[in-house]
């Protein structure tokens, strides 16, 4: 008798089969009303996003049969595959890059034990590669019937945001609500980029505002992109819609280094490092009460006339944007005549500060372009902590040790010339117009406090002051003062300004400054 065996292969061929089945429902994701829910608010699903972000067919998920193991509240009956998070790693540009994306449409996208467990372990994937880490958010905060182990997810991202800070470059995209306990991991994170019209972040959201302080507010108008871009300089960039967001992070990943081991990426550049910039002398006026456009100036010098400025509608008296240079990534920081004169004020001061230690941390060089009148006055600048404030900006730039190239176009006056990185405090090259003015405030405010006696006994005081005005500027202000004293190092034609900035950041590429044996230092706050 001839007894018939099942076919050995066919069991792994069932299983292979089964496998490709759960991988077509992992990438499908939930059923199609959530998705239609999900695009009638404008949003994408999280792997369209993903998509959009990475390098074609370039993305490897990570953990896609992930699912809770929580019980109660009827969640044993309902365990979704990813848990509501689609994590993995990928190419942008070609250089590798790990992401998470919350996917609304699993449980709000709010986190859980296993959906913060993935995101944990792709925060360890990219600091132990050395890569940078997007984080694309649309959650509704901690998963409620699963209490304090969602609280302690959160605990967990929080901690590697901050020990993997000034190690790897993490971005944060806001695409839907973030709020609580959740907002503050892209607070904590390099730059933060949102969407008008779908994000939102807030610690406390408008019902929870009525009912404490009785103010009625929409979820926009607390916590959308507009109030953050020019309210509270939580958010670096604001978008329309998604792709165009999207594709503003793959720029800014093309401006930036791995990891803080590696000097940012440089490309050949078809704009010639020797350019000479003719038309300056005619963008900046020699007035120096006249404003202008330092923008322009900015476009004039750099690469193409590309650059990719950081928040660009809060404290928009400074200007801080990321460019090239010979192909080479630059970060500059800029007074801002057009508005407020280019004073150095409060949130001006934050802003600076912060980019430069970003800038630092990732040896990306630094060039900052000065016409500054001096710090705001007023008492909400006092009482607002200017002091402390302003020493943020000094502090940042005390400690950077990647090459720093000083330019003083007009006007450098007080403290402000000292804090815009002088060379008294470590600037490596600094370089003047001959049109500049460095002194210890403008030859008005000295004649009225120096010569105040003698313009009082004048028989026609106004006639003495302008005297005295004029004294003190040929005699303190004029524009090789501070090159005689070694305080500059040339003063230059504002023709060569593109070429001289190419030399000295070619002669500081090999820069290396060791640093002092400490655990760190206590920046101000």
């Amino acid at each position: 008798m001839t007894v018939v065996q099942d076919n050995p292969f066919q069991a792994a061929r069932d299983r292979v089969a089964e496998l490709h089945a759960i991988r077509a429902a992992v990438r499908e994701g939930p059923d199609e009303r959530a998705t239609r829910a999900q695009r009638a608010k404008g949003k994408l699903t999280a792997r369209e996003r993903l998509a959009l972000l990475f390098d074609d067919g370039a993305f490897t998920e990570v953990e896609g049969l992930r699912r809770h193991r929580a019980t109660g509240f009827g969640l044993e009956n309902k365990r979704p595959y990813t848990d509501g998070v689609v994590t993995g790693w990928g190419r942008v540009y070609g250089r590798m890059v790990f992401a998470y994306a919350h996917d609304f449409r699993v449980f709000g996208g709010s986190l859980g034990e296993a959906h913060a467990e993935k995101i944990h372990k792709i925060m360890d994937m990219a600091a132990t590669a050395g890569a940078p880490l997007v984080g694309l958010c649309d959650g509704a905060g901690a998963r409620i019937q699963e209490g304090v182990g969602a609280l302690a997810g959160y605990g967990g991202i929080f901690q590697r945001n901050v020990r993997n800070s000034g190690v790897i470059p993490q971005i944060s995209v806001i695409m839907g609500p973030c709020a609580g306990g959740a907002a503050y991991s892209p607070a904590l994170t390099d730059f933060v980029f949102m969407v008008r019209g779908t994000s939102q972040m807030f610690i406390t959201g408008p019902d929870v505002v009525k009912a404490v302080t009785g103010e009625t507010i929409t979820q926009d108008e607390l916590g959308g992109a507009d109030p953050h871009a020019t309210l509270s300089g939580v958010a670096d960039f604001v978008y329309d819609d998604e792709a165009a967001c999207l594709s503003d992070v793959r720029y800014l990943l093309s401006l930036l280094p791995g990891n803080n081991r590696e000097t940012p990426p440089a490309e050949p550049s078809t704009d010639p490092a020797d350019r000479r910039t003719e038309t300056l002398a005619a963008l900046v006026p020699a007035d120096p009460h006249r404003p202008y456009d330092m923008r322009r100036v900015i476009e004039e010098i750099v690469d193409g006339g590309e650059h990719f400025e950081v928040r660009q509608g809060w404290a928009p008296n400074v200007l801080c944007t990321l460019a090239r240079l010979d192909g080479h990534v630059v970060g500059i920081v800029a007074n801002q005549p057009s508005v407020l004169a280019g004073v150095l004020d409060i949130k001006g001061s934050e802003k600076a500060a912060r980019f430069v230690q970003f800038c630092d941390a990732f040896n990306i060089p630094l060039v900052t372009l000065v016409d500054v009148p001096g710090f705001l006055p007023g008492v909400d600048q006092e009482h607002g902590g200017i002091i402390r404030h302003g020493a943020k900006l000094l502090y940042a730039y005390c400690d950077a040790t990647v090459p720093r190239v000083q330019v003083i176009l007009r006007k450098a006056y007080g403290g402000a010339y000292i804090v815009m990185d002088s060379r008294s405090i470590g600037c490596d090259v600094s370089l003047a117009w001959p049109i500049n003015e460095i002194a210890v405030m403008g030859a008005e405010g000295a004649a009225d406090v120096v010569f105040r006696r003698e313009i009082a006994a004048a028989q026609d005081p106004e006639l003495a002051r302008k005297q005295y005005m004029e004294q003190y500027r040929e005699q303190l202000m004029h524009p090789y003062h501070a090159a005689e004293r070694g305080l500059v190092d040339d003063v230059i034609d504002p023709a060569e300004t593109r070429m001289r900035l190419t030399d000295a950041l070619g002669m500081l590429r090999a820069k290396y400054v060791a640093a002092p044996s400490r655990k760190h230092g206590n920046q101000p706050q």
